[in-house]
């Protein structure tokens, strides 16, 4: 069987983490070519299909312009992939007012800035295409945001923007889903949480794998899915 996205232009952002790379992968294994935006050089993914990995330095996805002038110099774009965004962890008493504001702004601002710029790019192509959003489990289920309120309304954010967008575009041929991950099985997570039961988190992989059958070509159904990722948690 041909791979579901040969030649197929996708965008990641957020590719250089560990969710990120493991979706780049993957999507190029699927045959896309693949296009992430970084802001500076390091950590940036590595792959031996390197001429169809483009990565971009400079791109700063919290400034509309930077985020417009990305998006237009992709070619005949199918998919786009919304990985960028941050974690943090403090009771309410804890959290400042710019501590709340930055979770929106590399969650949900991000999120909103590419899904816009992605949209304007799929109606200049005529063919459709694919948006992947990550929300997370608290987003979904809020009671789970305790001690996290600032990052789950964050994320609870990116989940109404998909479902919102979704309905906006179901006319269009672009469909328009997320992701909402448990635990991700990163080295990070797991230096954070060095006593925590790893066997129950989700590998990025798996993850992956989802991201993959949302952006392929054969899903022309599935649309303001918020899929929830748990793994065993």
């Amino acid at each position: 069987m041909s791979e579901p996205l040969i030649d197929r232009h996708v965008v990641v952002t957020g590719g250089a983490g560990a969710l990120g790379k493991a979706v780049v992968a993957r999507l190029l294994q699927a045959g896309a070519v693949c296009h992430v935006p970084v802001r500076g050089s390091a950590g940036m993914p590595v792959a031996a299909d390197g001429d169809r990995l483009r990565v971009v330095t400079g791109v700063e996805l919290g400034d509309e312009v930077a985020v417009d002038r990305f998006y237009d110099r992709v070619p005949r774009l199918w998919a786009s992939v919304h990985l960028a965004g941050g974690f943090a962890m403090a009771p309410l008493g804890q959290a400042s007012q710019a501590d709340f504001l930055h979770l929106l702004q590399i969650n949900a601002l991000t999120t909103w800035l590419c899904c816009r710029a992605a949209v304007r790019a799929m109606r200049r192509g005529g063919t459709g295409g694919r948006i992947v959003n990550v929300a997370a489990r608290p987003g979904i289920e809020p009671r789970r945001g305790a001690g996290m309120v600032a990052y789950a309304g964050a994320k609870a954010a990116v989940a109404a923007i998909t479902q919102a967008l979704a309905e906006e575009l179901k006319d269009e041929r672009i469909l328009v889903n997320a992701i909402a991950p448990s635990t991700l099985d990163t080295e990070a997570n797991r230096k954070a949480m060095p006593g925590a039961d790893t066997s129950r988190w989700l590998a990025p992989a798996a993850a992956a794998e989802a991201v993959l059958q949302l952006v392929a070509p054969a899903n022309v159904e599935i649309s303001g899915a918020v899929l929830p990722l748990y793994a065993r948690a």
